[in-house]
């Protein structure tokens, strides 16, 4: 059997914000979130908290982390880089208990939220092909490489990637698509970190996630709150259907109206995670139609999951149209 383990590194020192590894986040700390992933995986056998704190290790081990050892203080700075952190927590286990695994898969504890399939899925890549030294998770780029630039002390432009000629004249959409590393997920093989001193090796895996929490300031803080929150599940949504769940119809012909499968998708997903869902639509208020039986058969066609269809709008805890900032973030949280 695979002995995989599990590094969470949570210094204490965080200037953006303060003490961020160990403050809660919709009621728990926010380093508890990776513990748990890690004991929710069916692949890692060992969790370690590597923290330079003593009441940080004190919190690791009631979320159910071992914190065998206080990370010395030369391991704990801004600069301090992960290689050296892994190198430590990997030479004392073998030191101290002779203990070294074969697979090592570091959870920054800044990534609250995770899909532990994701886990799973990376370290089989790493069980069913030797070849292969670690796995990261990437997304698509937002900012496009082949047309940024270097910029000289004369002033002078010159490309940061030459093997398209021209590039930074073409449409995004005939480049290449390009990945950035999110640091949500790496899983590694122990040998690559102590033999190689690396922390990636030459043959790296891509996993591709489309969304991504990464909590460093006050704003994304907020942001992972709000989203673990609907995730719990509980909540009352209310969505409007014309503009929304259906792409709008200026002819007000909704026989004929076509599905936001974009949004379907998140409306979905939303229902799983246990929260009540209502559509609502002011369809028939002008002409006095009755479009509740097409509006029916349309959501079923569509595979719409909801709990309440209303010819009006009914009170919720939040509401979702297509004039309002939220429908922004559910596009960008879901990654759909």
């Amino acid at each position: 059997m695979y002995k995989v383990l599990a590094l969470i590194p949570a210094r204490s020192g965080s200037k953006s914000v303060p003490h961020k590894n160990i403050r809660k986040i919709d009621e728990k700390p926010m380093m508890a979130y990776s513990i748990e992933h890690a004991l929710t995986s069916i692949y890692i056998n060992r969790v370690i908290v590597s923290t330079d704190s003593e009441e940080y290790a004190q919190i690791a081990r009631e979320y159910g982390a071992e914190v065998p050892f206080i990370r010395p203080a030369e391991y704990a700075t801004d600069t301090a880089l992960d290689l050296e952190v892994f190198d430590h927590a990997l030479r004392f286990l073998e030191e101290t208990e002779a203990y070294v695994p074969d697979i090592v898969v570091q959870l920054r504890p800044t990534y609250p939220v995770r899909d532990v399939s994701d886990i799973d899925a990376m370290v089989e890549i790493l069980m069913k092909d030797e070849t292969i030294d670690s796995v990261r998770t990437v997304s698509p780029a937002k900012e496009i490489p082949y047309k940024m630039w270097h910029l000289s002390t004369e002033g002078l432009l010159e490309p940061i990637l030459k093997e398209i000629p021209e590039a930074y004249n073409m449409p995004r959409q005939q480049l290449p698509v390009v990945m950035y590393q999110n640091a949500n997920i790496d899983v590694i093989r122990t040998r690559v970190i102590l033999e190689d001193h690396s922390m990636s090796g030459r043959k790296i895996a891509g996993y591709q996630m489309n969304h991504n929490f990464d909590v460093d300031t006050e704003e994304e803080f907020a942001r992972a709150a709000e989203f673990l929150k609907i995730k719990r599940g509980g909540k009352r949504f209310v969505f409007d259907i014309d503009g929304v769940i259906a792409e709008f119809n200026e002819n007000l012909d909704y026989a004929h109206a076509l599905p936001n499968e974009k949004m379907i998708r998140i409306v979905n997903r939303l229902y799983d995670y246990g929260n009540e869902i209502v559509l609502f639509t002011a369809r028939g208020y002008v002409t006095k139609i009755d479009w509740r039986k097409e509006t029916e058969n349309q959501m079923k066609r569509w595979g719409v999951r909801y709990h309440e269809l209303h010819m009006g709008k009914p009170n919720a805890d939040y509401y979702v149209d297509d004039k309002m900032l939220s429908l922004e973030f559910l596009y960008h949280e879901f990654g759909v």
